[in-house]
């Protein structure tokens, strides 16, 4: 393996709801190469989205360490973390998360305004993406303009615009009808060999997973499968 992007050495995450403690991740360690695509797999409550989100820096182990590029960033403080977030990582959701009253352009330029970009500069970052996307013809839209699969494109050219290493994505077709689907999973491999993108995606759909160089299933809150490509096609 190339040298790793994520390290996670025996990372738990537990949560406190009154006087129980609920375990969500149990002890676990994780080498993701860069430029890999990985796909998180395994039953609701399996521990998927507490581990997209603690790779996120949108939640941190209770115990255990997390190196993000040779970085622990396992105990940052809320500030550090957004910093990390947005110069490190781009996210897509199921849900797009798109912000209603602003157009497909000033929602991939969003990110770019925190990050300080001037006006003029972020708006031909966000167009330009936006034309890679497919969506020319629709940068002035709003998202209650477009169909879900445009919705999402916008979303993934949001979460490009800040050039991150890592790429994580929720369900990134779980909104979209099986075309769609389809289309964005094809961009999202365009994409990965562009630019040599690190990808990480929680799915449910064994056929977007199959698209991943890796496919971790998680039980329990427990890596208990982690096949490769190559793995996959012997077994077939």
């Amino acid at each position: 393996m190339a040298a790793p992007i994520v390290e996670l050495e025996k990372v738990e995450r537990v949560y406190a709801e009154g006087p129980l403690h609920v375990p969500a991740l149990r002890g676990i360690d994780l080498l993701v190469a860069y430029g890999e695509v990985i796909a998180l797999t395994g039953p609701s409550g399996s521990g998927k989205s507490t581990l997209l989100n603690i790779l996120g820096c949108l939640d941190r182990p209770t115990r255990g360490r997390y190196r993000l590029g040779g970085r622990d960033v396992s105990a940052l403080d809320r500030a550090e973390q957004a910093w990390v977030r947005l110069h490190y990582i781009g996210f897509i959701f199921q849900s797009f998360h798109l912000v209603s009253g602003l157009t497909a352009l000033e929602n991939v330029a969003l990110p770019l305004y925190y990050a300080g970009m001037p006006h003029a500069q972020r708006d031909l970052r966000a167009a330009a993406l936006l034309r890679r996307v497919g969506l020319a013809d629709w940068i002035h839209h709003r998202p209650s303009q477009l169909s879900g699969g445009q919705r999402q494109r916008v979303a993934i050219a949001r979460a490009l615009s800040c050039e991150p290493n890592l790429l994580l994505a929720d369900e990134p077709t779980g909104a979209l009808d099986s075309r769609a689907g389809k289309e964005v999973m094809s961009l999202l491999g365009e994409l990965h060999e562009e630019r040599g993108l690190t990808i990480v995606l929680v799915t449910h759909d064994p056929q977007v997973a199959a698209c991943a160089h890796r496919q971790i299933s998680l039980l329990d809150g427990a890596i208990v499968s982690d096949q490769s490509e190559d793995a996959h096609a012997a077994a077939r």
